[in-house]
């Protein structure tokens, strides 16, 4: 029974032996394969790294331009509409210079008239009356022309900041004159200041599209690719030198 036990002993420890050996073996070059397949797949990512490369290159100077034409199209209109309010801002000035010197001439005709001396007319309520009458009116029309804001025809009905209905219709006229003048003025001067913003605003749209159109054009020739001349080689230029050289031909805008 011994030596039976011992004869299985024996001849079983060198079958197990080999089967922990052969298990061991393919445990070890499983892991060496784990190991090494990174290694390879590392190795063909860094080959095709410069092909990618490009092309993510290439995406990303397309998706610039586009971005770029986009913004430089709505610059353009930008710079279009800026315009047209900075022509309408300058016809209302000029609009403006014209009530202006029209009234200052005739402010200075009535300053003239001035020097002769006025009608004499009887003191006597009907003459005050009859002469509050006439500055009203004449008041009215100057308010409904736009001559006279709602406050200074306030003032001339409530006898207020020199408005004297007691004088002579042709003193009064020559103080309504000036009125007028006056604020004919602080209109002109009021549309002025809006003509000079108004063209202020279009000076700046209108860089700001220049800038952006030169900046579209450099985009698009550095995704543009370069022309094949027959029987000599091309040398691509690099994406910075066609930009730079971009630069000095800009799109016209508008």
């Amino acid at each position: 029974m011994s030596q039976t036990a011992l004869y299985h002993f024996l001849t079983a420890v060198p079958e197990a032996a080999a089967i922990w050996s052969f298990l061991m073996l393919l445990a070890f070059g499983l892991l060496a394969a784990l190991v090494a397949r990174p290694e390879r797949d590392g190795v063909a990512e860094a080959a095709a790294d410069p092909v990618d490369q490009d092309a993510a290159r290439r995406d990303d100077l397309v998706r610039y331009a586009e971005e770029v034409a986009v913004a430089a199209a709505g610059a353009a209109q930008t710079a279009r509409r800026r315009r047209e309010r900075w022509l309408a801002a300058q016809d209302e000035a000029e609009r403006a210079w014209t009530a202006y010197d029209e009234a200052d001439s005739a402010a200075r005709r009535l300053a003239g008239a001035a020097a002769l001396a006025a009608p004499r007319t009887p003191r006597t309520p009907a003459e005050y009356a009859a002469r509050e009458r006439w500055l009203h009116h004449a008041a009215m029309t100057a308010h409904w022309r736009g001559d006279l804001s709602a406050r200074q025809l306030a003032d001339v009905l409530a006898r207020r900041n020199g408005w004297d209905p007691r004088r002579h219709p042709a003193e009064q006229e020559i103080v309504l004159a000036r009125a007028v003048r006056d604020r004919r003025r602080t209109g002109w001067e009021s549309a002025a200041e809006r003509e000079r913003q108004a063209w202020r605003d279009a000076e700046l749209a209108a860089e700001a599209a220049r800038t952006l159109a030169a900046e579209a054009y450099a985009a698009t020739l550095a995704v543009r690719p370069a022309p094949v001349s027959r029987g000599a080689a091309t040398i691509p230029l690099p994406v910075g030198a066609s930009v730079r050289n971009a630069r000095w031909r800009p799109a016209r805008v508008g």
